[in-house]
């Protein structure tokens, strides 16, 4: 295992927190009249230690890896998509291509497992095969193969531990049943719960998805309880090993994490498992259209910030609540105060 994975997650600032709720609380409004902006703000100046914080610069990173569950015919879209939207990504004609420069943020695509993906320019390649196994058939990938995605993610991380905050996307044909696979294991749940259309499968496609999660979930049911990682390596994918390494680092660097939807809160369900106090360093962007989605919301007691029936992935719900996490921050600082507006505060 990488020696990085042992390392604590930094510590919530607490008295900037009690700062920041009292700031808050005098800011020319009737309590809790801003709603969740409120406590976004709020949970944005405790991770930055300071009690009006800020939020300028934006770091996106897209993972892309195939997966060999797709061979069971779980997706609507056949395999080579996941190739042609890397290539998509890089010329700027995806939705999170637009949405990153949107928001003027810093913005990579790591190649960490892409099937028969040569290296291209505006690509960072950091392959941990090339594309995970069939976990239907078999376990999805070696340890070693585990390591090389997580380092891929921690990595990522570095790279991003001088911006603002840190969004993880993700691209990979057959993710959905990798991801509900995984959450089913961590949470004991069946996947008749917790799958979804995906890229847009029919109510009999949804069957048939599930029908092979349940057949790999007999397959791994006997994993090693003791070991945090046994459920990513038995049927995770590249790319969500390594937005778990991201998240897990992100945390331990101290850069806040704005989680996306179901993919990528399945990776932070897993990085949770291994240290709960990664999710002190998140926020929830967005309540994903996929089904198993508000299930791991309810679980992880976490209250996203939009419902806007999307489900692309791609980091695209994350970065679209960019914009409503900055006015909330903006709200936070640059609200008068009861005493500097002249205003008489409740009796």
């Amino acid at each position: 295992m990488n020696d990085w994975l042992d390392l604590a997650v930094k510590p919530l600032d607490s008295a900037i927190y009690e700062q920041a709720l009292a700031h808050q609380a005098v800011l020319t409004k009737p309590p809790k009249a801003l709603g969740q902006l409120e406590d976004i703000a709020v949970h944005f100046a405790q991770m930055q230690g300071t009690v009006k914080p800020k939020l300028d610069k934006v770091h996106i990173s897209v993972f892309a890896a195939d997966h060999g569950v797709a061979d069971e015919g779980v997706s609507a879209f056949p395999q080579v998509v996941t190739a042609e939207m890397v290539k998509n990504f890089v010329r700027g004609g995806a939705a999170i291509s637009v949405l990153a420069d949107y928001c003027q943020a810093t913005f990579e695509i790591i190649d960490v497992g892409v099937k028969d993906f040569a290296e291209m320019d505006g690509v960072i390649s950091h392959r941990a095969g090339n594309g995970t196994a069939n976990f239907a058939k078999q376990s999805a990938m070696s340890r070693d193969e585990l390591d090389i995605a997580l380092q891929a993610g921690a990595e990522a991380a570095q790279r991003a531990s001088e911006s603002d905050c840190f969004v993880a996307g993700e691209m990979g044909i057959a993710n959905t049943s990798s991801a509900t696979a995984m959450a089913c294991l961590l949470l004991n749940k069946s996947p008749q719960q917790l799958t979804g259309a995906g890229t847009g499968l029919d109510n009999a496609g949804i069957q048939h998805k599930a029908g092979v999660i349940e057949q790999a979930l007999a397959l791994h049911h006997s994993l090693d309880s003791e070991d945090k990682f046994a459920v990513l390596q038995a049927v995770g994918g590249f790319e969500i090993a390594a937005m778990v390494g991201a998240y897990l680092r992100c945390a331990q660097l101290g850069v806040p994490i704005i989680v996306d939807g179901f993919i990528s809160t399945a990776a932070a369900l897993q990085a949770i498992h291994i240290n709960k106090d990664v999710q002190n360093w998140m926020l929830f962007a967005h309540t994903s259209a996929e089904q198993g989605h508000r299930i791991l919301l309810e679980v992880l007691q976490a209250q996203a910030i939009l419902n806007l029936n999307m489900r692309l992935g791609e980091g695209s719900g994350a970065a679209t609540a960019i914009a409503i996490i900055q006015q909330a921050i903006a709200l936070h600082n640059n609200m008068a105060t009861f005493t500097e507006a002249g205003v008489s505060e409740k009796a």
